[in-house]
């Protein structure tokens, strides 16, 4: 069987690493903050090249507390793209706000015309998703939010090391997130996320709410939350972040052949605009019997996965107020390919081969 995804390979390949850091870690007892967490901030803010990196709980917790931090008006309208994971909407609605969908472009990415077509005179902010790996149009999304007074924040948890003119995302709104769950081009081997900002003041705010308020130990200046990124997951993540970008130069070698030699009228691949680099954290295709052929593909050994069968304005949880949307018709099309620094050449060579055939 061609995995969809292969964490047992990576650990393999980096496994002296991770066990002595895994070590230290429990020898050290320095299990919540710390100087793994630190320097685990510290490195991966001068990766993206930003000031600040604040390490949370999870994904979702980034999100809001990005969206905590901006102060936005209550009530107030939220840019969301209709394709992308719930936990991007569902953080807008825990922020007591309101969540405006829009429709995503042919690079599956937030549709800048729909952005203004569904501005009101109540939206405060934009939420820019970097899915699939591959970066929203942040030129665009900057000057649409200029015009009409909105924040920008970026969702980069699909796209650890993706660019557009060789500037990492994440470094272009007015804050960003990421997700560090394990399947993630960049994941712990638990949950674990980030804020990044370049407003020092905001991100002094950003870590204290994320730790109860507080300034010391029992000094609490308002009620936080607890939602802080471990010294384990820190200490992993600092090991696996030297290797990221050797992954991502794997995952494009596999998505460059996959749009090279795929030649199917029946599927339909994925387009890449220019001056960006892809991330490549999934190669989502398009077929018309979505369930016939991941059939096919399970009988001829290769997984596969689905990113997302539904979206979000066609979920029961969002069905009183996007009754009437009609966007993101491609979902029940898509179908995500085996992809990641696991492959060998003969596997791509599988997939292509039972792709052509099908």
């Amino acid at each position: 069987m061609i995995k969809f995804l292969d964490l047992k390979k990576q650990y393999e390949t980096i496994k002296d690493e991770i066990n002595e850091v895994i070590f230290n870690v429990i020898n050290d007892t320095a299990f919540v903050g710390g100087k793994y967490v630190e320097e685990f901030e510290n490195n991966f803010s001068s990766y993206l090249g930003i000031k600040n990196a604040i390490g949370v709980g999870n994904g979702t917790d980034a999100l809001e507390i990005a969206l905590w931090a901006l102060d936005l008006p209550k009530d107030s309208e939220v840019i969301v793209p209709a394709n992308t994971f719930i936990a991007t909407s569902e953080a807008v609605s825990r922020n007591g706000l309101k969540v405006k969908f829009v429709d995503c472009n042919k690079y599956y990415q937030i549709n800048t015309k729909s952005i203004e077509e569904h501005i009101t005179p109540n939206t405060s902010a934009i939420i820019a998703v970097h899915l699939y790996g591959h970066p929203a149009n942040m030129k665009k999304i900057n000057e649409i939010a200029k015009k009409y007074n909105l924040k920008v924040i970026e969702d980069c948890a699909q796209a650890h090391g993706a660019m557009i003119d060789n500037q990492k995302v994440g470094t272009f709104g007015d804050i960003a997130t990421f997700s560090f769950y394990p399947g993630k081009n960049l994941g712990a081997y638990g949950d674990g996320g980030m804020v990044a900002i370049n407003d020092d003041n905001l991100a002094y705010k950003i870590r204290q709410y994320s730790n109860h308020g507080r300034s010391t130990k029992f000094g609490h200046e308002f009620e936080g939350r607890n939602s802080r990124l471990d010294g384990l997951q820190a200490a992993i993540l600092n090991v696996k972040l030297k290797y990221l970008d050797n992954w991502l130069t794997k995952r494009n070698y596999v998505a460059k052949r996959y749009l090279k030699e795929i030649k199917n009228d029946k599927i339909k691949l994925p387009k890449v605009i220019e001056n960006i680099y892809h991330a490549w954290h999934l190669f989502v295709v398009q077929v018309e019997n979505r369930d016939k052929f991941r059939e096919y593909l399970s009988e001829n050994g290769i997984q596969s996965g689905i990113h997302y069968p539904i979206s979000l304005p066609k979920l029961k949880a969002y069905s009183q107020n996007c009754e009437n949307f009609k966007a993101c018709k491609e979902d029940k099309y898509l179908v995500s390919l085996p992809m990641g620094e696991h492959l060998e050449d003969n596997e791509v060579d599988k997939v292509i081969e039972i792709l052509n055939n099908y």
